[in-house]
């Protein structure tokens, strides 16, 4: 079996966090990517930007944000409302997430009607000028290529943010994986400070997401503020040995499918890049199970 098809095979499981028990069935209905885009645009609502939905989010709406899964997401889904899941829900019956939780649900639908999918933790360069924004994608195989792919773009976004292009097809150097980030900001051809979101950026800040999206390379689609193992500290300058450590992995993610076989074997490897069985939320500022949030 050659390395890509390896890959394939790997990004068309579903994994600890892609997984959707009883839901399988019905995400079927939601064939192929354009279907998928808008059932996730009715059943999901991002934090950020519900205010542009007229939504005033109550702290049990935004504690969803927490939930790891895709079955934990589609259980609050259905019980918010029990209509099929390619009905659209309004605003105010949606579940709330951010863009993770676009881009893991997204992997979920797309392996569960047998396209390979997987989730990419990076900076997206269409949200602010001059500044990459930290932002999750799902990469998706056409049968030709990997596509690069933002789920949570609607229409409402696409116009606020005046978008010239499409979400669902996105053009080189609209998303930049963290790897990517890294490498430019290594050879002095970007400033680190302008990778990471409100006020917070800089080398560490990237060498925290190419962390994550190593993790998620290997099927552990994390939340943007879980914290774990080889990750630096926020405004931690970094070492050397982590440095190049780091320059590791962006290489390694840059080229996932031909790396696959490295990515698989470091990350099982190394302990201070796989998932934990508890990770640190920097959001609520606790220790929490992986398994059971």
């Amino acid at each position: 079996m050659d390395k890509q098809q390896s890959a394939l095979e790997f990004y068309s499981q579903l994994g600890p966090m892609t997984s959707v028990g009883p839901h399988a069935e019905a995400l079927r209905a939601s064939r192929g990517v354009a279907k998928v885009a808008s059932t996730l645009h009715g059943i999901l609502l991002h934090e950020a930007w519900a205010h542009r939905y007229d939504q005033k989010l109550t702290p049990a709406q935004r504690a969803q944000s927490q939930l790891r899964s895709a079955q934990q997401m589609l259980d609050a889904i259905v019980e918010i409302d029990s209509t099929p899941l390619t009905v659209a829900r309004m605003p105010d019956k949606r579940a709330v997430g951010v863009c993770r939780h676009f881009a893991v649900l997204a992997c979920a639908l797309l392996r569960a009607q047998g396209t390979p999918a997987r989730a990419r933790c990076g900076f997206g360069m269409y949200f602010e000028p001059d500044k990459g924004v930290d932002h999750w994608i799902t990469e998706y195989w056409n049968g030709q290529r990997w596509v690069s792919t933002d789920f949570q773009i609607d229409d409402l976004q696409r116009t606020e943010l005046k978008l010239d292009f499409d979400p669902l097809d996105l053009p080189r150097g609209k998303f930049l994986s963290a790897g990517e980030a890294w490498r430019l900001c290594r050879a002095g051809n970007a400033d680190p400070r302008s990778f990471g979101i409100f006020d917070e950026g800089g080398f560490w800040f990237i060498g925290m997401n190419l962390v994550r999206d190593f993790a998620a390379l290997n099927n552990m689609e994390m939340l943007p503020w879980d914290n774990w193992g080889s990750m630096p500290q926020p405004e931690e300058e970094i070492s050397l040995d982590r440095a190049l450590l780091f320059d590791r992995l962006a290489a390694l993610t840059q080229e996932p499918d031909e790396r696959f076989d490295q990515i698989r074997t470091l990350y099982l490897q190394d302990a201070g890049l796989r998932v934990e069985a508890r990770v640190f939320n920097g959001v609520r500022k606790q220790l929490e199970d992986v398994a059971a949030t």
